[in-house]
C-alpha cells in the first residue's frame, strides 16, 4: 500500500467520523427528489418547463446540491481546519508532501458526490420514470467538467481561509449563487431569461447537463466556460494557497 493510499484511507476514516456531510452528500439530493416528486403537478408535463415535467427539469439541479455542499462547504472547512490546527505545517516537515493531503480530500469528496449523483439518477428513473441520459458519454464529460469546475471554486476558498469558521463565510460567496443559478431554490424554467442565460455558463453546468440528458445537444461555448472555470479556478487556488 502506497503512502498516498494509506493517507487517503486515514482521511476517509476521519471524514466518516462526522457522518453529517457524508450522509448529506449521498442522500440529500434523493430526499429532495422524493419531496419534490410528492408535490402535485410536478410529475405532469408543463409548458413552463418546455413541455417536460418539472421533475425531469429539476433532476440536473439536484446534482448541484451534492456538488455545492461537498465542494463549497466541506472541502474548505476540512482544509481550513487542518491549517488552523497546524496539520499542514507539520506535514511540510515530513517526507509526505502536504499536497497529498489535499488530493486525498478531493478524492474522498468527489467519490461521495458521484455516489449521491448516481443514487439520485437511479431513484429518479425507478420512482418517477425519469429517463436516463440520452447522450451518456456527453453527459459524463459534462459532469466531469462540472465536478472539476465546482471543486476548483471550493479550493480557492480552502486556499485562503485561515479557520473553519472563516471558510464557511467565504464559501457562501460562491455557494449561494451556484445553488441559485443551478435551479435549486427555484426551478430554472421559472427564472427570468437573463438569469437562465447566466446560469447556462456557471458551474456545475445545469443547462448543459440537462441538454445532454434530454438529447438536445450541448453548446460548445457552455463546455468551454466550464473548462475555463476548472483551469483558471485550479490555477488561482494553487497561486493563493498557503500552508499556514
Amino acid at each position: 500500500m502506497t503512502t498516498f493510499t494509506k493517507l487517503t484511507a486515514t482521511e476517509a476514516k476521519i471524514f466518516l467520523r462526522s457522518p453529517f456531510m457524508p450522509i448529506a452528500g449521498v442522500l440529500l439530493p434523493s430526499v429532495l427528489l422524493l419531496a419534490i416528486g410528492a408535490i402535485p403537478g410536478m410529475s405532469e408535463p408543463s409548458a413552463a418547463a418546455g413541455g417536460y415535467r418539472f421533475i425531469d427539469a429539476w433532476v440536473p439541479s439536484l446534482i448541484v446540491v451534492s456538488l455545492a455542499m461537498l465542494a463549497l462547504q466541506s472541502i474548505p472547512a476540512a482544509v481550513a481546519t487542518y491549517r488552523e490546527q497546524g496539520v499542514l505545517r507539520r506535514l511540510a516537515t515530513t517526507p509526505v508532501h502536504p499536497a497529498n493531503l489535499l488530493v486525498a480530500q478531493l478524492v474522498i469528496h468527489v467519490v461521495v458526490a458521484l455516489t449521491g449523483i448516481a443514487l439520485v439518477l437511479g431513484l429518479a428513473n425507478a420512482v418517477y420514470d425519469v429517463p436516463l441520459p440520452k447522450h451518456p458519454l456527453l453527459f459524463m464529460a459534462t459532469l466531469l467538467l462540472g465536478v472539476v469546475s465546482t471543486f476548483s471554486l471550493g479550493l480557492i476558498t480552502a486556499s485562503i481561509a485561515g479557520t473553519a469558521k472563516s471558510a464557511g463565510g467565504l464559501a457562501m460567496i460562491t455557494f449561494v449563487p451556484i445553488m441559485f443559478f443551478g435551479g435549486v431554490y427555484l426551478p430554472r424554467p421559472l427564472l427570468p431569461e437573463v438569469l437562465r442565460r447566466i446560469g447556462d455558463y456557471v458551474p456545475p453546468g445545469s443547462q448543459p447537463l440537462q441538454d445532454a440528458w434530454v438529447g438536445t445537444g450541448v453548446q460548445p461555448l457552455q463546455l468551454a466556460a466550464l473548462a475555463a472555470f476548472a483551469v483558471l479556478g485550479t490555477a488561482l487556488a494553487a497561486k493563493l494557497f498557503r500552508w499556514e
